[in-house]
């Protein structure tokens, strides 16, 4: 296990979780699953309990923790896109998955956790600063998922 783990508390579907960002990302794996060794307050002995798994290189485990705490906004995967492509790809497995759009490159799996689908040239766009960045912000705010062209159109004036 990595010196540093993202932990995600899931109801109980940590390994459907794990297993489609496995299939949804690249750099992604599903490893090894703990089972419960007697039954707790939210499951029984034997289910599983403990997932490892990585999501575009990054290592976490996913708990199945119950129903006591729920994923909010506050925590989010951003995944940068290289193009219209890459983006409508994730958005859609996430949004098509039983998630939900949200505002600004924001959406919601059927988990709850947060991402952020963030094509380039919005993050490059916002580091120039000055009126670019300017144009690129105001076009984003009236989006959910991010359309490129209209970003590019807007860095260009």
């Amino acid at each position: 296990m990595a010196k540093n783990t993202i932990c995600l508390w899931y109801e109980k579907a940590a390994e459907e979780a794990a297993r489609f960002y496995a299939k949804t990302f690249p750099d992604s794996t599903v490893g090894a699953v703990q089972y419960a060794p007697s039954d707790f307050p939210s499951g029984k002995k034997d289910d599983p309990l403990v997932v490892e798994f990585t999501v575009l290189g990054i290592p976490c485990i996913g708990l199945n923790g119950g129903p006591a705490f729920k994923h909010n906004e506050a925590f989010s995967f951003q995944v940068s896109t290289k193009d219209q492509a890459e983006t409508d790809r994730y958005w859609n497995a996430i949004v098509g998955n039983g998630g939900q759009e949200s505002e600004c490159g924001w959406c919601k799996d059927k988990w709850g956790i947060s991402w952020q689908i963030t094509p380039k040239v919005l993050t490059d766009a916002m580091s120039s600063g000055g009126e670019k960045a300017k144009r690129a912000f105001d076009a984003m705010m009236t989006m959910k998922k991010i359309d490129v062209a209209t970003i590019e159109k807007a860095v260009r004036g």
